[in-house]
């Protein structure tokens, strides 16, 4: 594992445990020698995620729609900005570039983003970990959810387990590392109403 997609808010959210947990992922990246790919903005957890990386001399790239540049949002301190044509260009580009995905706190976009490539590994696309950083209880409500969607039938126990939850960032990295999650074969593939 080389590179680490990190998904999170646009927004600094109320508490300021959210904003220091983005620094201590910083942090944590940086002492394992691992770079970041994010949405490229200057804004929010991502802007305290990338300017905590560029601090402590970590790599970054930024990934981020034109559009959002025309907005001013984009991050400029960066070495490498990689501008797309939109948002389903910037998520294919984050998900390439990363080995592994992380989701901080934040709103829709960081749960639309997470979710899509979590379906990808089920599907086979991809081979790559994906996490849940549940800081502060963050996620707790979400992760209750996936686990009545299991007692539900929706989801298979399988599944939801390779969605990795930690509270704690430098364990959740150290389970990305070592999780191999399963790849969809030619008759043993996922159960396309159970995604």
């Amino acid at each position: 594992m080389r590179w680490v997609c990190v998904f999170c808010g646009s927004s600094r959210g109320r508490r300021s445990g959210h904003a220091a947990s983005a620094r201590q992922l910083a942090r944590a990246l940086v002492a394992r020698e691992l770079g970041l790919v994010y949405g490229g903005a200057h804004v929010g957890l991502m802007g305290e995620l990338a300017d905590a990386m560029l601090a402590a001399g970590g790599k970054v790239i930024g990934v981020i729609p034109q559009a959002l540049v025309d907005r001013e949002v984009a991050h400029t301190g960066l070495a490498d900005l990689r501008v797309v044509d939109g948002i389903h260009a910037r998520k294919a580009r984050m998900a390439e570039l990363g080995d592994a995905f992380v989701a901080l706190p934040g709103g829709i976009g960081t749960l639309e983003e997470l979710f899509e490539v979590w379906t990808w590994l089920h599907l086979g696309l991809h081979r790559k970990p994906c996490g849940l950083a549940d800081v502060e209880g963050f996620y707790r409500p979400l992760v209750r959810f996936l686990d009545h969607a299991v007692a539900e039938g929706f989801v298979r126990p399988d599944a939801r387990a390779t969605l990795l939850v930690d509270a704690n960032i430098e364990r959740l990295l150290d389970r990305l590392v070592a999780a191999m999650p399963p790849r969809a074969s030619a008759g043993a593939g996922v159960a396309v109403d159970q995604l």
